[in-house]
């Protein structure tokens, strides 16, 4: 399993000198191109659209990211119909193998990311919830590029400012508002969260039907304890003392075996 959305996020921010908050705003391929650029250092930057807001803009993007895997040789599909979704598990997926084949091929030294770019910043993009924020420095730091726009682990709000909303002259007060903006910001955690549960379940989902049928398949490997198929499926079905299955997820479960 590779690194975290927060663990990518954190190493994005802090090569390229942005403020990206979700692993969704990739899906411009703005961020990509330039990945790859500090990797090969012939990516033509000056074209790439680190404001795009469309999905053509975005498939411009791609379009360069996909000559520069043809001319280098990158042996990996580029799904570019996915990843313009701005999904977070195709983006996710392709952020973590990026990261793998970066950190096997990159040549070394400062990427001055800023002035490569021209001082172009990934606009607000899809999913934001916050613009981004002008670096001061060629080479911010990681905990800076993130910690100021995110919740910490107990839910605490880094300093910011409120934004400005329409509402704010009515009731309520400065106060209300930031609570209103760290209420929206949580439920985005949450949801962000959720999400990356439910991929990683789908996977093991996926897993276990695999050792399902190989089992139907041979009534020998159900037998045998010894088995890899058998390992794995004793980690599967493994539980922290103490936990309990909820009655609901029993029922659901039973509902699935009776389906296969």
């Amino acid at each position: 399993m590779g690194e975290s959305r927060q663990e990518l996020l954190a190493w994005l921010n802090g090569l390229l000198q942005l403020n990206i908050t979700k692993v969704e705003q990739c899906g411009t391929g703005a961020a990509y191109c330039q990945i790859y650029d500090s990797i090969f250092l012939d990516i033509p930057m000056s074209r790439v659209k680190f404001n795009a807001n469309s999905e053509y803009q975005y498939l411009e993007n791609f379009k360069i990211l996909s000559n520069c895997f043809r001319k280098h040789h990158v042996d990996r599909p580029l799904t570019v119909e996915q990843l313009t979704k701005c999904k977070m598990q195709d983006n996710l997926e392709f952020l973590q193998w990026t990261k793998r084949y970066w950190d096997q091929y990159y040549p070394g030294g400062d990427y001055d990311a800023l002035a490569t770019r021209k001082g172009a910043g990934a606009g607000a993009g899809p999913g934001a919830s916050a613009p981004a924020a002008t670096p001061t420095s060629a080479r911010t730091s990681t905990s800076a590029n993130t910690g100021a726009r995110r919740p910490g682990p107990a839910g605490g709000m880094a300093a910011t400012a409120p934004r400005t909303t329409s509402r704010q002259a009515g009731g309520g007060g400065p106060a209300s508002t930031v609570l209103q903006q760290k209420n929206a910001e949580l439920m985005e955690t949450v949801q962000g969260l959720e999400r990356e549960r439910d991929f990683y379940f789908s996977k093991l989902r996926d897993i276990e039907l695999l050792i399902q049928q190989a089992m139907e398949a041979d009534a020998a490997l159900e037998e045998d304890e010894g088995s890899l198929l058998k390992q794995i499926q004793t980690i599967l079905y493994s539980t922290e003392e103490g936990f309990e299955i909820p009655a609901e997820a029993e029922t659901e479960a039973v509902g699935e075996e009776e389906t296969f």
